[in-house]
């Protein structure tokens, strides 16, 4: 009863302050709105998501080089980081610095980015979702929202996308924070109020766009519950089947006949509680794909009413053979037609050719240089366990149980 009073207060509040708003052209004056973007000239627009780089002593500089890396070459028009982004020690200078380096990678390109957070960001330490969310916004690059008092969490926003011309929104871009745990020790997930908030502003998107829906992608850490009814169930424990996060009698695995991308590798950790997120964004029609990190291994995509539902890995690089699969997702939408996009995973142990190690070699970047090797030599044994591994299962199975990223 309890729980349902709440949601029914956070519920109304987010009614008044919406009844409130004055609509005029995009651009809403709920202070959940950042500053719109563009489609380049060419007509694209990029995204590149981050996620769980888990930033310490002992991977931040690697990890940080290799997403500099991956910026260069990408050239991403947004970067958005969904949580777990770095370790929240006692001492809050030393998260600060942790922060510094990520988002300096980001100020230095001037790539505006976009923050959340995940179960572990606050989870310990010195400083709260506020705090570290302040921190972020000392950075010029940094678009993201602090929602305060109006919303659950810290970090739920949308981000406009105007078309070339600038003369419209012609995509948007959701930013949710899924929250750490909820009172019975569970992974979190979107609440009502936020659920609310959202419809409200789709209907704003939608209202300023002549009627017609502004297409868009979410982003947020945790996954949402309904991967399980994307994925196929099956009456026992398999190769490459994973058991449901609070059922371990119930396995699931792709389903053949379902639309797939990516690999499968670990069990989706999603909240216990549902606030109808997921059935909200199939109501309203305008959310393509929603995308989360948390569960490292996970480079999946699959669809569910319409919605693609996907994972991207871990951006972390630890030195483990492990970790060279690691790496991120990049997005890149047409203004030509904003009905659909185009997704890839990048793992670490794809970047480098033999070429890129000796022009880093002969460039004098010696840390590169010796870096870009480890990922190479580490990544070719996770590379041949990951192609035995699928081998097996389709040998004696006929199973396909990883799709093209």
């Amino acid at each position: 009863m309890r729980k349902f009073v709440k949601n029914f207060i956070s519920i109304l509040m987010v009614v008044i302050i919406m009844a409130g708003i004055s609509v005029t052209g995009f651009a809403s004056q709920d202070g959940l709105t950042t500053k719109a973007l563009q489609f380049g000239t060419d007509g694209k627009f990029k995204i590149m998501h981050v996620t769980d780089t888990h930033l310490e002593s002992d991977n931040v500089d690697a990890s940080v080089w290799l997403i500099a890396e991956a910026c260069d070459r990408e050239q991403p028009d947004l970067v958005v980081v969904t949580g777990d982004n770095v370790l929240n020690s006692d001492d809050a200078n030393e998260t600060k610095s942790y922060i510094d380096k990520l988002m300096t990678v980001f100020e230095e390109r001037k790539i505006p980015t976009a923050v959340t957070f995940g179960n572990h960001d606050s989870e310990r330490g010195a400083m709260s979702r506020e705090e570290l969310m302040a921190y972020y916004n000392t950075y010029s690059c940094s678009i993201s929202i602090d929602d305060g008092e109006v919303l659950s969490g810290c970090g739920t926003y949308n981000i406009p996308v105007l078309s070339s011309d600038g003369s419209k929104v012609k995509f948007n871009v959701w930013v949710f924070d899924s929250g750490d745990y909820d009172n019975e020790g569970h992974y979190g997930y979107v609440k009502a109020d936020q659920v609310e908030w959202y419809k409200a502003k789709s209907d704003e998107l939608k209202a300023a766009n002549g009627g017609e829906v502004v297409y868009s992608i979410a982003f947020q850490h945790i996954i949402v519950p309904e991967i399980y009814d994307a994925l196929k169930k099956t009456d026992r424990k398999r190769l490459f089947s994973y058991s449901h996060m609070y059922n371990e009698d119930e396995y699931y695995m792709f389903d053949p006949n379902g639309l797939n991308h990516g690999t499968l590798t670990e069990t989706p950790c999603c909240g216990y509680y549902n606030d109808g997120q997921f059935d909200a964004l199939v109501e309203k029609g305008d959310v393509l794909g929603i995308f989360t990190g948390h569960d490292h291994t996970n480079a999946f995509g699959v669809e569910y009413k319409g919605i693609e539902i996907g994972n991207t890995v871990s951006c972390r690089y630890n030195g483990d053979a492990f970790s060279s699969q690691y790496g991120y997702r990049m997005f890149e939408i047409d203004e030509n037609d904003t009905s659909k996009y185009e997704t890839r995973v990048e793992h670490w142990y794809d970047m480098f050719t033999l070429e890129d190690i000796n022009n880093l070699r002969k460039s004098g970047d010696d840390y590169g240089y010796k870096l870009a090797l480890d990922v190479d030599f580490k990544g070719f044994f996770q590379k041949t366990i990951h192609k035995l591994g699928r081998g097996i299962v389709s040998a004696f199975s006929g199973r396909q149980i990883s799709y093209a990223d």
